[in-house]
């Protein structure tokens, strides 16, 4: 098999490359951001407030689950690993100066996250079962027409099957991993039980999922942000040395010293753009599938909703990561991963912070494996119908059982390839339809009597 992985792992480095997707997505990102006049950045006290209006459930809005509800269940599946070990990795390979290319891909990827779900809101229909449906394969097909639906079930397929390897078996694996090191507890046990716990959640569809994701993500991110900041309080005088150290490596690169081999400035970048992306997802189509679920009338007020998602996900979340890694000095341990954030957790609250990443790590990726759940079926039954959803949901929790007990390189490396291929039909639907969102977006603001 170790021919097939090589194989996975080059087109990979196509896909991922300098050449291809990480500029494609930032591109489609800044071009977003400008054709919106920067709303995104200027609307962010707004967003915060459409969002506190979208606590509760509204029968008067169509849709199946709250804009608040809707946005956590985005955020279950994107908070996850990579704010953790994803993080570190980025520092790992690129230095101090990767946080810098994670804030800026984060950034324009507001803009990015803001026009799929307009567009998911825009483009959303209901299903056999009567639930609202959307996403990028729905606004493939009813927004650029017949031509291009070709494209929309290329989507969906990729998504299908890459959402048992980002979404499921990845995320279950590094659980049953951490728990292992940590308490000693066989990975098969691990796997049973998060396999149980899944499917007390999946089997009620999205408005499960959406109950649990808003109860456990704002726990889950409360406990992570205190320790954070905690830490930071505490090394407070060290704070504006590591900014400086962020900015400057981002421009110069990171010298090799201690346990860190060093770093050149096209390394910071691509890491940066590389680990933001997966932390946050923008681009690549997933969040417009729960952000299409909400009970609203308007897709701008949802897209300011699900802009905030990149926001906290990666300028927020991501960013405590790594002032703690930096402060703390372990950046320069010679760790990578999560063992990286782990000493940086266990230095900053001795003994106690290795506990925060642990149990970080298994909340985290638990509810990704939630969250992608339904992304996963909401793209199984596009293409084959309502009826496949059953099924789907049975493979998904075996497959949790079968991620926390193998080794997962191939699956890593399959799992980097499908979601690029799912992001590409995505990119292009966003660039072709951006009128739609700009028109949207203008006409909302124009009426409400607002600085467009």
């Amino acid at each position: 098999m170790s021919w097939l992985q090589e194989k996975l792992n080059f087109l990979s480095s196509i896909i991922w490359g300098e050449y291809l997707l990480i500029p494609l997505l930032t591109m489609v990102g800044i071009y977003l951001t400008i054709g919106l006049h920067a709303m995104p950045w200027r609307k962010i006290p707004l967003a915060f407030q459409t969002l506190w209006q979208g606590r509760k459930s509204s029968l008067q809005n169509k849709g199946d689950i709250s804009p608040f509800q809707a946005l956590m269940t985005a955020l279950s599946a994107t908070v996850g690993t990579g704010n953790i070990a994803g993080v570190a990795t980025a520092i790992y390979f690129g230095g101090p100066g990767a946080i810098f290319w994670m804030w800026i891909i984060a950034i324009f990827g507001m803009a990015t996250k803001y026009a799929e779900a307009v567009l998911a809101v825009s483009y959303r229909e209901t299903d056999a079962l009567g639930n609202y449906v959307g996403g990028p394969m729905y606004y493939i097909r009813n927004g650029l027409g017949k031509n291009w639906r070709w494209m929309a079930v290329a989507f969906a397929f990729f998504a299908m099957i890459a959402a048992f390897g980002i979404g499921n078996m990845v995320q279950s694996n590094s659980v049953a991993d951490e728990i292992r090191s940590s308490f000693n507890i066989p990975t098969w046990i691990t796997g049973i039980v998060m396999a149980a716990l899944a499917s007390l959640v999946i089997i009620g569809g999205v408005k499960r999922i959406a109950q649990v994701a808003s109860k456990l993500v704002p726990f889950m991110a409360a406990m992570y942000i205190i320790a954070a900041v905690a830490i930071i309080i505490l090394n407070i005088e060290k704070l504006p040395a590591a900014f400086l150290l962020i900015i400057d490596s981002a421009f110069t690169g990171s010298a090799a010293s201690g346990g860190f081999v060093g770093a050149s400035i096209w390394m910071a970048i691509r890491w940066g753009f590389a680990r933001g992306i997966f932390s946050n997802e923008a681009g690549l189509g997933s969040a417009p599938i729960a952000h299409a679920a909400a009970q609203t009338n308007d897709p701008v007020k949802q897209g300011m909703v699900a802009m905030l998602g990149t926001f906290i996900d990666t300028l927020v979340i991501c960013s405590l990561t790594a002032f703690v890694i930096i402060i703390t000095g372990a950046w320069d341990s010679g760790l990578q991963g999560a063992p990286m954030s782990s000493l940086a957790f266990s230095t900053g609250l001795y003994s106690y912070g290795g506990y925060v990443v642990s149990f970080g790590l298994v909340l985290f990726a638990f509810t990704t494996i939630l969250g992608w759940s339904y992304y996963g079926e909401r793209c199984a039954s596009y293409l084959f119908g309502t009826n496949i959803i059953i099924y789907y949901r049975i493979c998904w929790i075996l497959a949790i059982f079968i991620g926390a007990v193998i080794k997962l390189e191939i699956v890593w490396a399959l799992a980097d390839v499908l979601n690029g291929l799912m992001a590409l039909p995505n990119l292009v639907a966003l660039l072709l339809l951006s009128p739609v969102v700009f028109s949207k977006t203008r006409q909302y603001f124009n009426n409400k009597s607002s600085k467009w």
